[in-house]
């Protein structure tokens, strides 16, 4: 750009912000949870800000934004070491994995676009089975439709090289994701599933959970183990414990953000966020995404009073 540095500050700041929920949405599909997401569209912008001067245009802001925030998201992923391989389903073990509000989208001005984008909680959790650069290539080329030369770019590598990493990607998720690209996308809350969702928050024993579950319901909740059948859930969930429980939604589904009062506490804690998936009129699963930073992502305190 040939702009003053004062006019090159104010298009870098405009076009961000035009750009910003999105590129959220695009970091939390890399990373899988809210607060990396948050962390690196940070980066991506201090980056961009530190290499406003060398923007020439050749491609649209849009694409400079994103190629910055794959690459912070990379370059987070080569600093945080090896990783262990995963294996079974990452619902039921990866404490990296975290919910996205569906309240980030309202103030968006392109809610539409970003609704649209917004997947499926279950590809989210597939993406998890993928080394970090063949992430970002799946990402760029089957959901946003970039060609392999510009994956290729954004990369720093050769087509050839894009095109091993999307087979390689593509046989993974072959067996774990969705086959169906319109699955990939953000459901449909319904009035049944928020009437469901209503029951299930005033709900207390185990009597009226059970009349709510799937036979073959399953409850994940990394680090703990799973909890499969309609018995073991409902005596699970029907506890004696003292919650303040909210509504809400997230990935399109509905949720319930948790607070526990331990006894003897003199506040409630956050500390789980139920994303429940329904089908025919019964709750078959419930991602139970524990701790406080999955709370806080829905703009909500870390404690309530009595």
């Amino acid at each position: 750009m040939s702009d003053s540095p004062d006019e090159q500050a104010v298009w870098l700041q405009r076009a961000f912000d035009e750009h910003r929920r999105e590129l959220h949405v695009h970091c939390y599909r890399l990373a899988g949870n809210v607060t990396d997401a948050d962390d690196l569209v940070q980066e991506a912008f201090l980056r961009a800000w530190r290499a406003r001067d060398r923007f020439e245009g050749r491609a649209s802001a849009r694409t400079w934004f994103y190629r910055i925030a794959t690459n912070v998201f990379l370059d987070s992923r080569k600093a945080a070491g090896h990783r262990t391989v995963p294996y079974g389903d990452p619902l039921e073990w990866s404490t990296e994995l975290g919910p996205y509000p569906d309240a980030l989208l309202t103030d968006d001005p392109q809610t539409a676009l970003a609704a649209r984008e917004t997947v499926e909680l279950a590809l989210i959790a597939a993406l998890m089975y993928l080394p970090p650069r063949q992430r970002a290539a799946f990402v760029l080329r089957d959901v946003y439709g970039w060609t392999p030369q510009e994956i290729a770019g954004a990369l720093d590598t050769a087509v050839a090289a894009v095109n091993s990493l999307l087979q390689r990607a593509r046989h993974t998720l072959r067996r774990r994701a969705p086959s169906d690209p319109q699955d990939w996308r953000r459901p449909q809350l319904t009035s049944e599933d928020e009437e469901i969702l209503r029951r299930y928050a005033n709900a207390k024993d185990p009597e009226t959970f059970r009349a709510l579950l799937a036979e073959d319901v399953r409850i994940t909740m990394p680090p703990e183990p799973p909890v499969v059948g309609i018995d073991a859930a409902a005596e699970f969930l029907g506890r004696p414990l003292d919650w303040r429980t909210f509504p809400t939604s997230a990935n399109g589904r509905p949720a319930l953000i948790n607070y526990l009062r331990r006894p003897g506490s003199p506040h409630y804690e956050a500390l789980v966020v139920d994303v429940l998936r329904i089908e025919n009129g019964k709750i078959v699963e419930s991602n139970a995404f524990i701790g406080a930073r999955h709370v806080a992502a829905f703009s909500m305190p870390a404690t309530l009073e009595p």
